[in-house]
């Protein structure tokens, strides 16, 4: 909410105040600060006495000691007040408060109230305050003031009083922007919400409201829905910008609010339903592909515009439809040898290599001290811009990988070089055996580690020679074992010779070797269970020297970790780390790209493939061959 509010490109100072009326424990709050340019100026009331001392807590744990957090129902006994009486009013405004709040009217007195909250506008119905807590907020803001509140979607359709106070609001100006967000984000319910963003800066002159349906941006975690990275900058860059995206957003004028009534319900304006897959009954009649299914990818075929020909003809019957030249096996095979789709590959290679080599140097030029949320903000930005208009592939989709990583690995990497600087130090992992009383009992080396560098980095790079002898090591030892585990399986039957043993292990061999020695009628048996002791014997033998090697490396590791050099250990952790994860993530997405277009053909291929009059042949000449055996068992079937 703080970039929609725009706060994080206003020139504040430390007298910029924002405010949150129902703070809880001062998330929001914390949020909006650390968008600002400069520390602002923290104002907070909570109803619960213990979360607002949590609230307290964490404005001094996030370095804002001075903002205040007051403890009172903000609707019945608002605390922040001028000398002269009258709300004090803020620059900024946040808030997410209760939903739905059925006690909201407990001590307000809603026909005198002193602070004119319900002035001109309107009183809230008595059982649901989420107007109540919007009116507030209005009157909070300075003339110039700007705010954002998280409401149920239902103050956007709901009648009666609250029609008719939503009426006033908008006659008013002061809503600049309707965003809906997807159901089920906030613990507690799963009804959808909205955020409310208010703007009194040019209330006067505004002329419609911008709308944003963003109900399917979010992936599942857990029971809940969350909003990824990317969904959170599409909101704030198409807000902000305001770009009408066809099914997304759009600019509403009052006008047309005015005709529905002033009913602001997003779904009126705003059509995000899929467009729906029909089924072409001539296709299914008499075969091959609609036209029109296949003119729909018409964004590959804009960059492929000589592919559509390799892969599709005319059909002869109607130029409405088209015949696949190629197999369906041969279709991605078809796509991915096109000259123009290897040219488009090449240049999204270009395109990212261009990104990585900008960002590897930027990376491997911090120094001890700087930011890692400048760096990722930085580094974030440049790459959606340089995917910015790239055909075929979502720039917010590729941010959402380098956002991944970022959260997974390499946020923690930039705060031990932020404070450390580029050192590979090493620590023993150790553990406690403890007591049910917490008593520490033993502790057990686990051996070593190092959080920046891991070990597989420094032996890929470094000791691949060593690493290459031990991997030779498990192809043998998986031999042996494969071979174990054939002769038991060839031996093992009721009649086999490994019958006789209650197991199949060493002592259990030796003692049946010393119970047929020297018995001519177990010289089979004998030579079989020699051969399984031998394997058992190179088993235990590769095993320890793979163990031997894997300590050598270990022991050679640990020594050589202190010599890496700064240009080294840079090297090993953008090059062979970072760079190489988020190179790998973002190229999935290009690979999505055939894959989707060779999954659009091949289901519209099977779908149309087996025409109907086919289909009854199929089924008729399936029909007299199951005819034809019943009636070699004597029955007729009529």
């Amino acid at each position: 909410m703080a970039r929609i509010i725009g706060i994080d490109q206003a020139e504040t100072t430390a007298s910029t105040t924002v405010y949150d009326p129902t703070c809880g424990s001062g998330s929001l709050l914390l949020k909006v600060s650390d968008a600002a340019k400069t520390p602002v100026t923290l104002y907070g009331q909570e109803k619960d006495a213990a979360t607002s001392g949590l609230a307290r807590m964490n404005m001094i744990l996030h370095n804002n000691p001075g903002a205040e957090i007051k403890q009172g129902n903000t609707l019945a006994n608002p605390l922040f007040l001028y000398e002269q009486g009258g709300l004090k009013t803020f620059d900024y405004v946040v808030a997410n408060p209760p939903f739905s709040d059925k006690r909201w009217g407990n001590g307000v007195d809603t026909v005198n109230d002193p602070f004119q909250r319900f002035d001109g506008l309107g009183v809230p119905p008595d059982k649901n305050g989420d107007y109540a807590y919007l009116l507030h907020i209005i009157r909070s803001l300075k003339s110039r003031g700007k705010g954002a509140c998280i409401l149920p979607h239902g103050v956007l359709f709901r009648g009666n009083v609250e029609a008719a106070i939503r009426t006033a609001i908008i006659r008013k100006g002061l809503i600049k922007g309707i965003i809906g967000l997807p159901a089920n984000l906030f613990y507690g319910t799963g009804i959808p919400t909205c955020i409310i963003v208010l703007d009194k800066e040019n209330a006067q002159n505004r002329k419609g409201i911008f709308m944003i349906d963003a109900g399917k941006g979010f992936m599942k975690d857990g029971n809940k829905n969350r909003l990824r990275e990317m969904d959170f900058h599409r909101i704030v860059d198409v807000f902000n910008k305001q770009i009408e995206i066809a099914g997304y957003s759009k600019i509403v004028s009052f006008s047309e609010i005015e005709k529905n009534e002033f009913n602001l319900n997003i779904p009126r304006y705003i059509d995000s339903s899929e467009t729906e897959d029909l089924q072409d009954i001539e296709a299914h009649l008499l075969g091959d592909i609609p036209r029109a299914d296949i003119d729909a990818l018409h964004d590959y075929w804009a960059v492929c515009p000589n592919l559509k020909a390799a892969l599709f003809t005319e059909a002869k019957r109607s130029p409405n439809y088209l015949s696949l030249k190629v197999s369906k096996d041969a279709i991605k095979p078809t796509i991915y040898a096109h000259p123009e789709f290897v040219g488009y590959m090449a240049d999204m290679n270009r395109v990212f290599c261009q990104w990585e080599n900008n960002t590897t140097a930027a990376l491997k030029a911090l120094q001890p001290g700087f930011h890692p949320k400048d760096i990722i903000h930085s580094i974030s930005e440049a790459l959606l811009a340089t995917y910015e208009g790239r055909a075929l592939i979502d720039r917010y989709d590729v941010y959402q990988h380098l956002m991944n990583y970022w959260f997974d690995v390499m946020q923690d990497d930039c705060y031990l070089i932020a404070a450390d600087g580029w050192q590979a130090a090493t620590y023993r992992i150790v553990e406690e055996k403890k007591t049910k009383d917490g008593q520490v009992t033993k502790t057990v080396d686990k051996g070593w580690t190092c959080d920046l560098i891991p070990k597989a980095l420094v032996i890929h790079r470094y000791f691949a020679a060593q690493q290459q002898a031990i991997d030779a090591l498990n192809t043998e030892l998986e031999t042996l074992q494969s071979r174990l585990l054939e002769m038991a399986e060839e031996h093992g039957g009721e009649e086999g010779v490994f019958a006789e043993l209650d197991k199949i292990n060493k002592a259990s061999i030796n003692t049946r070797l010393k119970e047929i020695k020297n018995d001519p009628e177990a010289i089979e048996e004998e030579k079989i269970l020699k051969q399984y002791l031998e394997l058992l014997e190179q088993e235990a033998a590769t095993k320890k020297a793979i163990h031997a090697a894997e300590m050598a490396l270990d022991v050679s590791l640990l020594s050589f970790y202190p010599t890496l050099t700064a240009d080294q250990i840079k090297q090993l952790v953008v090059d062979d780390k970072w760079i190489a994860a988020i190179d790998k993530d973002i190229h999935t997405e290009m690979d999505r790209i055939s894959q989707r277009l060779t999954q659009r053909i091949k289901e519209l291929a099977e779908r149309y493939e087996t025409p109907l009059p086919q289909q009854n042949q199929q089924v008729e000449e399936l029909e007299q061959a199951v005819n034809a055996h019943l009636r070699k068992m004597g029955f007729a079937w009529n």
